[in-house]
């Protein structure tokens, strides 16, 4: 089992900046990939960038040029700093933990809300 933790959500105007921080303990496995997703009210579940252990990223085209995803293998941590942020980037925030090796298995936290005021 692996468990998450997130921090950093909160309220913020339109153009501020937050950085959210996911720590991630228990049956950790060597080949990972951690991220982040965001549910807005009324849509669905979407990508909002993901990380390797490689470091190799992937990014929403919604959030590229403006968040940035890093994380620290050691320590098993990820964050994602948010910068210029719009009234749309409001959602519930979650991190996810994938394991790239047997046996295969997602993990989620049970997610920060970012609300971005105009």
């Amino acid at each position: 089992q692996v468990q998450l933790l997130e921090s950093g959500g909160g309220l913020v105007q339109a153009g501020g900046s937050l950085r959210l921080s996911c720590a991630a303990s228990g049956s950790i496995f060597s080949l990972n990939v951690m991220g982040w997703y965001r549910q807005a009210p009324g849509k669905q579940r979407e990508l909002v960038a993901t990380i390797t252990n490689g470091v190799t990223t992937n990014y929403a085209e919604a959030v590229k040029g403006r968040f940035t995803i890093s994380r620290d293998n050691a320590k098993n941590t990820v964050a994602l700093q948010m910068n210029s942020l719009k009234p749309e980037d409001t959602a519930v925030y979650y991190c996810n933990f994938r394991r790239q090796v047997f046996p295969y298995r997602e993990f989620w936290g049970q997610g920060t809300l970012v609300t971005v005021s105009s």
